[in-house]
C-alpha cells in the first residue's frame, strides 16, 4: 500500500508534538524526559505504516498481535528499533514471540512464565519480561489482581535462569475519571518502588500511559509510555 505524503507528514507532526508533551510532563515532574521510551501501539498497522514512521523519533514498537509481530519483524518494517509485546500472550504462541520481542510486557501467570523461560532456553536467549497488574481489578482484563498474587508471580519470575525481570506494567480502567486514574499510576509506583526493595534495582521499567492519559502517567512515574491512536490516527479494525 502506497502511503500518502499527507499522511506521512501528519505522523511526523503528531510525534513530534508528542515528544514535546512527553518533554514537558517530565520537566513539570521533576525528571528527565530522556529516561521515558516513546513506544508506538501499531496494532491493525499495515507493514508500510509501520516502516514510515520508523524513521520518526520513536524508540519502540508495540504489538498486541503475534501474528502482526511477526508480519513486521520479519519484513523489517521496524528498521533498527525493537519491538514489544504489549498484548495478551497466549501460552501455545509463545516460541514465535521470544526471539522477536526484546521485552514481553504482558506475563501475567506462571504457566505464561515457564512457557517464556522454557523457549528462551531452547533460543539460547533471556527473556526481558513485564509482570502485569490488573490495577483495577476488572473481570475484562488480563494481569495479576492483588499484592498476593503480584508478589507470588515475582517470586516466580525471579527464580528463573532464561528470564529477566524489568518491571511492571498496567492499564488502569477505561472509564475511570482522571482522578482515579492518577490515583491508580500512583499505586502502581509504590508497587514497582516496592518491587525494587525486595528484588533489585534492575527493576526500572513501569510502563503504563495511553494516548489519552500518558502525561498523566508519565507525572506518576511512567518509564514506557503506549501510544498508537494520537500517532496513527484511529483505528481501522476492519483490516
Amino acid at each position: 500500500m502506497l502511503l500518502s505524503q499527507e499522511y506521512v507528514a501528519r505522523m511526523a507532526e503528531n510525534v513530534a508534538r508528542i515528544r514535546e508533551e512527553i518533554n514537558q510532563a517530565a520537566r513539570e515532574a521533576g525528571r528527565y524526559p530522556d529516561d521515558i521510551l516513546l513506544c508506538a501501539a501499531c496494532k491493525t498497522r499495515t507493514v508500510e505504516e509501520v516502516r514510515a514512521s520508523a524513521d520518526l523519533p520513536i524508540d519502540v514498537f508495540g504489538e498486541n498481535h503475534v501474528q502482526e509481530l511477526v508480519e513486521k519483524y520479519d519484513a523489517g518494517a521496524y528498521g533498527d528499533k525493537l519491538a514489544h509485546f504489549i498484548g495478551h500472550l497466549q501460552t501455545n504462541k509463545v516460541n514465535k514471540v521470544v526471539g522477536r520481542a526484546a521485552l514481553i510486557q504482558s506475563v501475567d501467570s506462571v504457566r505464561l512464565l515457564d512457557k517464556i523461560d522454557h523457549a528462551a532456553q531452547a533460543a539460547g536467549v533471556k527473556q526481558q519480561i513485564l509482570v502485569e497488574v490488573n490495577i483495577g481489578g476488572e473481570a475484562s482484563k488480563s494481569g495479576v489482581v492483588g499484592e498476593k498474587e503480584l508478589w507470588d508471580l515475582l517470586d516466580q519470575a525471579t527464580a528463573r535462569d532464561h528470564v529477566e525481570l524489568r518491571g511492571l506494567m498496567a492499564i488502569p480502567p477505561a472509564d475511570a475519571t482522571e482522578s482515579q486514574t492518577r490515583a491508580f499510576f500512583s499505586d502502581m509506583r509504590e508497587l514497582l518502588n516496592h518491587a525494587r526493595e525486595q528484588y533489585g534495582v534492575g527493576l526500572t521499567i513501569l510502563s503504563m500511559g495511553m494516548s489519552g492519559d500518558f502525561i498523566a502517567a508519565i507525572k506518576e512515574g511512567a518509564t514506557i509510555v503506549r501510544i498508537g491512536t494520537a500517532i496513527y490516527g484511529a483505528r481501522d479494525y476492519s483490516k
